[in-house]
């Protein structure tokens, strides 16, 4: 009932840039927060950062002032811009959805993306 849908992965050298963008779209009543997660081989899935219907961010530690999360409320879409990447940047990321359909809420996420740094 709820479809999410991310793009812009790939490969990139150390020092380089990728833009992560996600859409959902479905019988959404309200969307509370969108984020971005990732995992990499091995280890759990960690969030990178999540952005609030009102704005209000929280990134990890690992990502703050490389990444910035923004976020088109009339459109349902979050991006995550991604500079300086690392190598320990590699894993899969996963756009994850806080929704409302009608009086339900719930978790929703996208297939997933790969990003791979090459050092």
């Amino acid at each position: 009932q709820v479809q999410v849908v991310e793009s812009g992965g790939g490969l990139v050298q150390a020092g380089g840039s990728l833009r992560l963008s996600c859409a959902a779209s479905g019988r959404i009543s309200m969307i509370n927060s969108m984020g971005w997660y990732r995992q990499a081989p091995g280890k759990k899935r960690e969030l990178v950062a999540v952005i609030t219907s009102g704005g209000s961010t929280n990134y990890a530690e690992s990502v703050k002032g490389r990444f910035t999360i923004s976020r088109d409320n009339a459109k349902n879409t979050v991006n995550l811009q991604m500079n300086s990447l690392k190598p320990e940047d590699t894993a899969v990321y996963y756009c994850g959805v806080d929704a409302n359909l009608g009086y339900t809420r719930g978790d929703y996420w996208g297939q997933g993306t790969q990003v791979t740094v090459s050092s």
